[in-house]
């Protein structure tokens, strides 16, 4: 008799509507999964919310199970660290980083976005390439204080960190790739915090180098990790956004219709589009004891995946979860994470993606998804290539 084939999670590249009916399917059945690795995933909102809540039992640290992790770079990185640490580098992080930052780059946003539109070829262009990809790797570089000559490397690494590996590049040599570009962006990134505390000019890299707390201050090496961490995730956080929120008013036209009339209720349709396709689908944890979970026991010094695109649909938690709901109150979705480390560039997000849907809706009269879209299957959900026609 044939060995049963294993379960799996069905690819994100057909776009999600298979792994949207395998997710209901497990959180209906079987909420706590362990793949056939020994990897252990939850589904359901509250059992994900409880991960991603309790650093206690559930490490940031995946370095615990995972060796081949520089030590020194995972202590060095905000999204690696548990409590105490955690706390001191979040707090010197965010004296740099503050609302009134991201407020005071509006006017700059809205600057780069309208040249992006006026750029964009007339008729049939791809949305990603020419809007959703270029709109925050410059707002990033300018925010860091990046110079505009080395603009074109940061850009390049940014491409070549958050790229698909392509069909004729082997998993090795696309790990490789990946390595030499981190390892790049690492040491210029590093350069830059050295010359900022040498008097250089300041950009954010300036003030993360002068942030201090209890005598504390931040190394060149948290520095340059926090900024990459800020450029990769900040990245594909809002390309992904803005890609996902022409999908989601391409399959709702009457939400579309509501924003060009109603443009205060635009905030609401992007927290919606970030509950139904969150770019980061999923949060990775270290499990530090045994610990029941959804009437299980996930054991000690597991991988634990806990599903944000899964628990963001959850009907125990959002009613009628799979409808575009712009008056949907509350919307407590975790497309941001939850807990002690819910994502610091949330306002950025947020205020680019209102900046960008605002200005869209000025600069064009109709706005259509044609074609089918080009999906990431890797961590990312969301698309890679999203074909629109424009009429101004």
């Amino acid at each position: 008799m044939a060995a049963e084939e294993p379960l799996r999670m069905p690819p994100l590249s057909d776009g999600g509507d298979e792994v949207l009916t395998w997710l209901k399917r497990m959180r209906d059945e079987q909420p706590l999964w362990a793949d056939e690795r020994g990897v252990q995933h939850v589904f359901r909102y509250d059992d994900v919310q409880a991960v991603m809540s309790d650093p206690a039992r559930f490490s940031s640290n995946i370095g615990r199970v995972m060796p081949g992790f520089d030590p020194e770079q995972v202590s060095a990185n905000l999204a690696s660290q548990d409590p105490p640490e955690h706390r001191l580098l979040r707090q010197l992080v965010s004296q740099a980083f503050t609302p009134r930052t991201v407020t005071g780059l509006r006017p700059r946003i809205a600057e780069i976005t309208r040249k992006l539109l006026d750029a964009a070829p007339e008729g049939e262009f791809d949305f990603v390439e020419h809007v959703a990809h270029p709109l925050p790797v410059t707002v990033i570089a300018e925010l860091l204080g990046v110079s505009p000559g080395d603009r074109a490397f940061f850009r390049s690494c940014a491409d070549a960190l958050l790229g698909t590996r392509a069909e004729a590049v082997s998993a090795a040599e696309h790990a490789k790739a990946l390595a030499e570009a981190n390892k790049e962006l690492q040491e210029y990134l590093s350069a830059e915090a050295r010359r900022r505390r040498a008097g250089g000019s300041g950009g954010l890299i300036g003030a993360l180098t002068a942030a201090e707390l209890d005598g504390r201050r931040l190394t060149d090496l948290q520095v340059a990790t926090f900024s990459g961490l800020l450029l990769t995730a900040g990245h594909i956080t809002i390309t992904l956004l803005l890609g996902n929120t022409l999908l989601a008013l391409r399959d709702n036209p009457e939400a579309e219709a509501r924003l060009r009339k109603d443009r205060s209720a635009v905030p609401a349709a992007f927290e919606e589009s970030l509950r139904l396709r969150p770019p980061f689908h999923r949060v990775v944890r270290v499990s530090t004891r045994d610990v029941e979970v959804a009437g299980g026991v996930i054991p000690a010094h597991r991988l634990v995946m806990a599903s944000t695109l899964s628990a963001n649909r959850d009907d125990r938690q959002f009613p009628d979860p799979d409808r575009f709901d712009v008056d949907r109150r509350p919307n407590r979705h975790l497309g941001f994470g939850h807990g002690i480390h819910f994502c610091l560039g949330g306002p950025l997000a947020r205020v680019e993606t209102e900046i960008a849907l605002n200005l869209l809706f000025d600069e064009f009269a109709e706005l259509e998804v044609t074609g089918e879209p080009a999906f990431h299957d890797s961590e990312f959900y969301g698309p890679k290539q999203l074909t629109v026609s424009a009429r101004r």
